[in-house]
């Protein structure tokens, strides 16, 4: 087969003859059921959830009251992708979202991959979820007097690391009374656990319940599933609304000062998280073929979904950081946390009761996405048949729903919630990416047929340079030190639990009676006494540099710090190519932006999710080169 045989390209056309040939292919059409506000509502149960219940918490400690800014931003990206998702979805009302954009688009290689990207990311999102929806209903039923045993409602993953971080931490004088609460509930899942041999019995068996069940939801069918949506979202909404209505009774706007603590880098610092409570967005446009009227009401559905949770957050943000100090927000459960401080204890019982609810609507509707895409590959051949199989009565992709059951069950018993939340960032931001670089691919091609919905054009040939050239002057006329640093790799000091849980015994004990001769005191405390140096960065540096161990595990310099930066030189490379590029082709701004805001924010994650990211696509690869690319209804003999 020739090379150019990867990258042949789907018509508009096909695909909507496809749909009509599935019957007699064995394939019966999905049922058609979601009208705009169904649609609105399915987004809104993806993205208000853990954002609001959690991250919000984390991100809202990191950059003070101006985190408004950075929901702001990831809306407004968020919002530029869409318009893209949605110019796509209107052209190509199918299910198969970013995948069968991109088949249109770019190709069948490039359709595969992306795919194969689509799939981790349901699957990567559904486990996240599962593993929050589990937290806080083993929360739900400690506050009723239930209490569960810590080795059945964490995963393997956090129990073991967080075992070896508390012995570090112990060994280095810390009592475990002292401990921070995951890390003591993550030491006794460990100590508790009953073993077969060396292994360790720790799975996470709420994740495991709420998945079965979401799962079969799905597989009931779209109606029920719409119906449970529908009143999920109206409950969260509601108790979200109440939060506002009597939190800003509560709000002293003393605690608004300053409203930017951390400036911008202390704003920026919670992107990822934020960004995964928005992208459920995306998922919406896996449902088209449910649609009645899929070219009007997807972009509607979208925009709205987004515009609608922007206002919330930003709303709940300003009160929470307003009842309380932002300093005091880096907890598990933000809301119920400051409702309690203002002994307001029934409406943090309500809050809880509706942060459940709110998790399970979430991956109800991820857990919607992730069959549909396996159904679009499998319909054009990428996967074996049987991944298409449509139930004669529920009209769901039935094979693919249990499928996906299991592949999310099972990693919900054993992995981390900290490493599926970046994987699924970046597949997500990887799709983003595309789908846009797909809207301008397109955007000077006359034979392709046009839906209802197209972006609005604003021609980015002069105004694209402008903006690289005020990035440039912002980054080196107003934050000039951490370009600097940044370009010149600059040896950076390890935090304090980060040199302490390096150390080894003999280490520890050196490391103990300097900090203790230094400070003058008895306390043994290792991280307490390299902590209260941390806030002056002077005096920390000092201090590290006098510790009695080596450098490595001081500082962090050479390839071990560059290596982290190789997203972000990606990233400014790739923003000259564009440049160029929007020159050269007069492309459209809109979907331009939200290309370099995602490929922005893929830069923000860590280069590990990106090597993990790397390994996942080469898997892919190895599929598609043993079996899809044979099996691809495109696939044409050659002589």
């Amino acid at each position: 087969m020739a090379l150019k045989g990867l990258f042949r390209k789907k018509t508009v056309q096909d695909i909507l003859k496809q749909v009509e040939k599935n019957n007699l292919e064995g394939h019966e059409a999905l049922g058609k059921h979601l009208t705009a506000r169904d649609l609105t509502a399915f987004g809104i149960a993806a993205i208000v959830g853990a954002g609001i219940f959690s991250t919000i918490g984390k991100a809202s400690a990191d950059g003070g009251p101006a985190v408004i800014f950075l929901f702001l931003f990831t809306a407004v990206a968020c919002s530029f992708a869409a318009f893209a998702y949605a110019e796509f979805a209107s052209m190509v009302p199918v299910s198969g979202s970013a995948y069968t954009y991109s088949y249109v688009a770019f190709g069948e290689l490039i359709a595969w991959i992306i795919g194969w990207a689509l799939i981790m990311e349901y699957a990567v999102g559904n486990i996240t979820v599962a593993i929050s929806w589990s937290d806080y209903f083993t929360g739900l039923l400690q506050s009723g007097g239930i209490t569960l045993p810590q080795w059945v409602q964490m995963d393997y993953l956090t129990a073991s690391n967080g075992f070896k971080d508390a012995t570090a931490l112990m060994q280095g004088g810390k009592s475990f009374e002292n401990l921070s609460a995951a890390t003591q509930a993550a030491y006794t899942a460990w100590t508790t656990s009953p073993t077969i041999g060396s292994f360790h019995l720790v799975a996470d068996l709420p994740a495991l319940l709420i998945i079965i069940l979401i799962t079969a939801l799905v597989y009931r069918g779209m109606k029920e599933s719409r119906n449970a949506s529908n009143l999920m979202v109206a409950i969260k909404v509601c108790v979200v609304l109440l939060v506002i209505a009597v939190g800003i009774f509560y709000v002293d706007t003393a605690n608004w000062s300053p409203f930017a603590p951390n400036g911008v880098s202390g704003v920026l610092k919670g992107v990822s998280a934020v960004f995964f409570a928005y992208i459920g967005f995306d998922a919406i446009s896996t449902t088209a073929e449910e649609c009645k009227d899929p070219q009007r009401d997807l972009p509607k559905g979208m925009m709205w979904a987004i515009i609608i949770c922007t206002l919330l957050y930003i709303a709940i943000a300003l009160v929470l950081t307003g009842m309380v100090s932002y300093n005091q927000l880096n907890v598990g459960d933000p809301l119920a946390f400051v409702f309690e401080k203002l002994d307001l204890k029934w409406l943090s019982g309500i809050i809880a009761v509706s942060a459940v609810v709110a998790m399970a609507s979430v991956l109800l509707v991820f857990q919607m996405g992730q069959p549909r895409i396996w159904m679009s590959m499998s319909r054009d051949g990428l996967l074996p048949k049987k991944f298409s199989t449509v139930h004669p009565k529920f009209k769901t992709p039935s094979f693919a729903t249990i499928v996906t059951g299991f592949v999310v069950a099972v990693p919900a018993l054993f992995l981390n919630l900290t490493m599926v939340t970046d994987l699924c960032s970046i597949g997500t931001l990887f799709a983003f990416v595309l789908v846009c670089a797909g809207v301008l691919s397109l955007q000077n091609k006359t034979d392709i047929p046009r839906g209802k919905f197209k972006t609005p054009y604003v021609n980015s040939k002069f105004i694209m340079p402008i903006l690289l050239i005020v990035g440039l002057v912002f980054a080196f006329g107003f934050n000039e030190k951490a370009t600097m640093d940044f370009i010149t790799n600059k040896t950076q000091v390890n935090e304090p639990s980060s040199i302490v849980t390096s150390l080894n015994q003999e280490e520890t004990q050196k490391v103990s009676e300097y900090l203790v001769a230094l400070e003058g005191a008895a306390s043994s405390d290792l991280e307490s006494l390299l902590s209260k140096h941390a806030e002056d960065e002077v005096k920390y540096a000092e201090v590290v540099a006098g510790l009695p161990v080596s450098d490595a595990i001081k500082y962090e310099s050479g390839f071990n710090l560059f290596k982290h930066k190789i997203p972000m030189w990606i990233f400014l490379f790739s923003l000259i190519g564009l440049c160029v590029w929007a020159y050269k082709q007069n492309l459209s701004l809109i979907p331009l932006l939200g290309l370099i805001c995602c490929l922005y924010m893929m830069a923000e994650l860590s280069v590990w999710n990106w090597i993990y990211f790397g390994v996942w696509l080469l898997i892919g690869l190895v599929i598609y080169f043993s079996f899809s690319r044979k099996n691809s209804k495109l696939n044409t003999k050659t002589v």
